[in-house]
């Protein structure tokens, strides 16, 4: 299988990385040489590390890394079977992702977005091939995460469908079907949560600590609520509690205060070395 993903940041990388070693021919796209250079080096060290830690022989490691083609541009006459986009999480960008994708391509090829919240209905009806359109929205890290969630727009076809879930089955992944909404399944039950626990941070409940030690040991939850809003980023928490607010216009989905406040002052977690927590 031919795999063009575009996008070389954290999702992106890790979606090259297990599409290559799954045995998939992988194109790896982003707007700059700087960041993808970032991107395949992200996949190198990933892969040594399952070398490491004996998931992967070295063999298998350097086989899967060579599978991997650094594509500066995706203009003109591209070939791939399926292309998945994991740019940020901005319908305008995406739009003109897809659009791109959908001029360079054949026409058979599937079109994917990793989006986390954004309509497929709207990515598809922006390409002539709404049928081919799918979602494909990983989980990360996407090396060690095993559910896709696939999420149909209202002109996915049943064979976009199937191609899609065999094709993130072969992955290794779990697939789960989903229909079009704001957030989709995962990010309407996950956002609502985490902005919750803002709101409390805000308001004096608790401090981030005592809130994620709450939800850590009285809900058995492996990360806190506010440690993993810095690990997903507040701008991409932010960017889709705007989704899930403006998509049902109910007020329960109004983003924290304190999260934009935030994210306009440049603290968007982990990636940033500040957010809720500071890091080195």
């Amino acid at each position: 299988m031919r795999v063009l993903v575009v996008g070389a940041g954290q999702m992106g990388s890790g979606i090259a990385q297990v599409c290559a070693v799954a045995g998939n021919e992988v194109q790896l796209n982003d707007v700059t040489a700087n960041a993808l250079a970032h991107g395949c080096a992200a996949i190198r060290r990933n892969l040594e590390r399952s070398v490491e830690k004996g998931k992967i022989s070295a063999a298998d490691s350097e086989r899967s890394f060579q599978r991997i083609t650094e594509l500066p541009s995706i203009e003109g006459s591209l070939q791939a079977d399926l292309a998945i986009e994991a740019v940020s999480e901005s319908l305008d960008l995406k739009t003109r992702v897809l659009q791109a994708l959908d001029a360079a391509l054949p026409p058979a090829a599937i079109l994917a977005s990793n989006t986390s919240s954004l309509s497929i209905t709207v990515l598809g009806a922006v390409t002539k091939r709404a049928d081919r359109v799918i979602g494909m929205h990983f989980m990360n890290p996407v090396p060690l995460m095993r559910l896709v969630e696939l999420v149909r727009g209202i002109a996915t076809s049943q064979a976009t469908f199937a191609f899609a879930k065999q094709f993130a089955e072969a992955l290794g992944k779990v697939a789960v079907e989903i229909n079009d909404f704001p957030g989709f399944a995962s990010n309407r039950i996950l956002m609502p949560m985490l902005n919750e626990a803002m709101f409390a941070n805000m308001e004096g409940v608790g401090s981030a600590e005592a809130i994620d030690t709450i939800m850590k040991l009285g809900m058995n939850h492996p990360m806190g609520p506010l440690e993993l809003a810095d690990f997903i980023g507040l701008d991409t928490c932010l960017a889709i509690m705007q989704v899930l607010y403006d998509g049902f216009n109910d007020p329960k989905y109004r983003p924290c205060p304190l999260l934009k406040k935030m994210v306009a002052a440049g603290y968007l977690g982990k990636k940033s070395g500040r957010g809720f927590y500071q890091y080195s």
